[in-house]
């Protein structure tokens, strides 16, 4: 049973987190994808980076982990952000959320495949539903003469690249917390995606942004990177798993839902019935199994 505190914190991090795909779309329209990306991951960390240091933590690797740090930074930094960015560009900002969080089937299934977790029927019910809602999205962009199917598959690369990099950082060890580890990862990764976005991209001209784009790089910066990170970790050892579940869950919701307010997108039926099933799939590989009922011991009766 979780606690008020706890409730307002989770309801807080579903809200921003859920807002933040609008608001992702909402920079693009005026500023291209890696410097987007670059920017708001750079400031963020810095951001993240002071605030943990002023709470006391040791902050510096020790010489072994610089190289852990940085494999690790490949598919959960460059893989899942950068990747999802040009996502969000090329689809509605809700449909890129709600393939984003296919993850957690992703994560299962290359757990059973490298390193030897084992399949269940629920992990097949997942991957069912998570493939329907996919069909759905699929089918819908490609009935568009505006559709941009690619966007899908730069959103199923990103949910890939996530759900690597999760069991990569459950079977790493370090002496610094997983917030430090956090932080350095992004900082290592916004280097290269900062070379990335210089080499490949014109120059932005900050001076023409207007102020709808300055909000959502703040956002960016200081929600996304900044207080959403802090509850989450915050609160992820306090959580039991299938709170964390629903939270997780309710995020491509919000999402869709926030983005016609945001940058007025209007959800079609596939998108809402491919939340559905992307919550059922979810739900499958998240949430944890009742305990089953132990047999009558014949010696008792």
């Amino acid at each position: 049973m979780i606690n008020r505190r706890q409730l307002w914190a989770l309801l807080a991090l579903t809200l921003m987190w859920g807002v933040n795909w609008p608001m992702m779309k909402l920079s693009l329209q005026e500023l291209s994808p890696l410097y987007f990306r670059a920017t708001t991951m750079l400031l963020g960390a810095l951001w993240l980076f002071v605030y943990v240091a002023r709470r006391g933590e040791r902050m510096w690797p020790v010489r072994a982990e610089w190289s852990t740090i940085a494999w690790l930074g490949v598919p959960n930094v460059l893989g899942w952000h950068t990747l999802s960015i040009f996502g969000v560009q090329e689809l509605a900002s809700g449909r890129a959320a709600i393939l984003g969080f296919t993850m957690p089937i992703f994560t299962v299934l290359i757990g059973a495949a490298f390193f030897g977790e084992r399949i269940t029927s629920r992990v097949r019910v997942a991957v069912v539903c998570a493939g329907i809602a996919i069909g759905l999205l699929l089918w819908h962009e490609l009935q568009s003469l505006s559709g941009r199917p690619v966007g899908i598959a730069w959103m199923l690369g990103a949910a890939f690249c996530w759900g690597l990099g999760t069991l990569m950082f459950r079977r790493a060890h370090f002496t610094l917390s997983p917030m430090v580890v956090t932080v350095w990862m992004l900082l290592l990764g916004s280097a290269v995606v900062w070379l990335l976005a210089l080499t490949l991209e014109p120059l932005p001209r900050p001076s023409t942004f207007s102020v709808p784009m300055w909000i959502s790089l703040l956002y960016g910066v200081f929600v996304n990177y900044g207080i959403a990170q802090l509850i989450w970790f915050g609160m992820a050892r306090e959580l039991p798993p299938a709170t964390s579940a629903m939270s997780v869950m309710a995020i491509p919701l919000v999402g869709t839902l926030s983005a016609t307010f945001i940058v007025g997108e209007v959800p079609h039926w596939q998108d809402w019935v491919a939340i559905g099933f992307v919550m059922m799939a979810i739900a499958s590989v998240l949430l944890p199994s009742r305990p089953t009922r132990p047999a009558p011991d014949p010696a008792a009766q």
